[in-house]
């Protein structure tokens, strides 16, 4: 759906406090927005740092939105709260006396020290589910050694064995371009979220749902464990083949590159005959996968040969019944009709530009409760007053908590004018 859309998700009416900043966090209460729910995102007074990364495109006259912040932070609300303060921690208090989740990513032992833990506020509700995300874990679901240190993806990456079997050669370990280190486990604290939602439905217990991002990348790689564990042998960087299966690579195009995979024998049968050369399905060198691995780098030479004389568009257009797709750019993406069908680009409102901000939609697709990027990231302390006042305080109260520095509700930044 469009970024103007209203209809109700799957999880609408389930409400979540968010507390998280920076990537994972954000990334996971971003999904529960899109599915539906109503999420109260609670900033300290200076914004969630990402505010201020950008990008920003050069006609943007105002720049309280960057790009970053836009696309992680669509669908939410924004409170400025310092719950540092005695009073901040009440208003905090009070929001969770009717909310079904909180979200934090903070270090381990920050929530506790402002006397906001898991156990301090399931005392308030019962029925509250705690989400967690920590580099290394919380000590309530298992005491890393580690679990007082800070992680970000990068660390994560190498930690959890992606970078040990990524990059051109064994002799270099490569990062994965996006962050994937905060995402993936974005995603499956998500899951455990709901999860313990329909628990919670079904008893009226609420529980503690924490997910380590060093784990989350672990269980991305979990091939590389039973490797070793069966064959005895360390998984290195393979640059972009797979060892047992051929061909499975990226090919020369005359305007990019492309993947072909052709793992079954009907599959290589298939290119060979696209390529000219139909005599090499039936060929014993190359007939069956375990041949052709044994004979791989003659495979891919010969392939190669055959892809580089042609574009992109020709070759996928050629090999319609083999598994091949080309090497998108962003431009290639946003000009993709599949993307276009699949509605995998929202336009949001971005205060600043005269026109629409693209970002990229939800892969959830569902037919009786769409999901939707249904509004664009809120300025910072946009909606301070009308949350605190659903939690009945009234005029003069927000006023002294604004006064007193508890509270921020008209941001000179939220306001800036063009």
């Amino acid at each position: 759906m469009s970024g103007g859309a209203k209809s109700s998700g799957a999880l609408s009416g389930l409400k979540v406090i968010d507390l998280t900043r920076m990537l994972a966090g954000p990334y996971c209460t971003m999904m529960l927005a899109d599915l539906g729910a109503e999420v109260l995102k609670v900033e300290p007074i200076g914004g969630d740092p990402i505010r201020n990364f950008g990008p920003w495109s050069s006609d943007d006259r105002l720049k309280v939105l960057g790009g970053y912040f836009q696309s992680i932070n669509r669908g939410k609300k924004s409170i400025v709260l310092d719950y540092r303060k005695p009073e901040g921690r009440e208003v905090l208090k009070r929001m969770v006396v009717d909310a079904d989740v909180i979200v934090e990513n903070f270090r381990v032992g920050v929530m506790d020290r402002f006397g906001l833990s898991y156990e301090s506020l399931r005392e308030i509700n019962p029925k509250l589910i705690y989400g967690s995300v920590r580099g290394f874990g919380d000590p309530r679901t298992g005491a890393s050694p580690y679990m007082n240190r800070p992680a970000y993806d990068v660390v994560v990456q190498a930690m959890g064995g992606l970078m040990s079997v990524t990059g051109p050669s064994a002799d270099q370990p490569m990062k994965v371009g996006p962050g994937i280190g905060d995402i993936v486990p974005a995603m499956m604290l998500a899951i455990g979220i709901l999860a313990a939602a329909w628990h919670a439905q079904r008893t009226g217990e609420g529980q503690f749902v924490d997910v380590a991002m060093y784990d989350g990348v672990l269980s991305l790689c979990e091939r590389i464990i039973y490797q070793y564990t069966l064959q005895g042998t360390v998984p290195v960087p393979e640059g972009n083949s797979v060892s047992f299966i051929c061909p499975y690579d990226l090919f020369p195009a005359s305007d990019g590159w492309v993947a072909i995979a052709a793992p079954t024998d009907n599959h290589w049968a298939e290119l060979a005959r696209v390529m000219g050369t139909p005599e090499l399905g039936t060929d014993p060198r190359f007939a069956t996968n375990n041949a052709r691995v044994r004979h791989a780098p003659e495979v891919r030479s010969m392939i190669g040969e055959w892809t580089k004389a042609r574009s992109k568009r020709e070759i996928v257009d050629l090999l319609d019944g083999v598994p091949c797709g080309p090497v998108n750019t962003a431009p290639d993406i946003l000009d993709d009709p599949h993307i276009k069908q699949r509605d995998m680009i929202a336009r949001l409102e971005h205060p600043g530009l005269d026109r629409p901000l693209p970002v990229v939609g939800s892969p959830i697709k569902m037919t009786g409760t769409p999901t939707a990027v249904r509004q664009r990231a809120a300025l910072l302390g946009e909606h301070s007053e009308s949350i605190l006042a659903a939690l009945g305080y009234n005029h003069d109260q927000i006023a002294k908590l604004a006064s007193d520095g508890v509270v921020v509700l008209n941001h000179p930044v939220a306001n800036k004018k063009g």
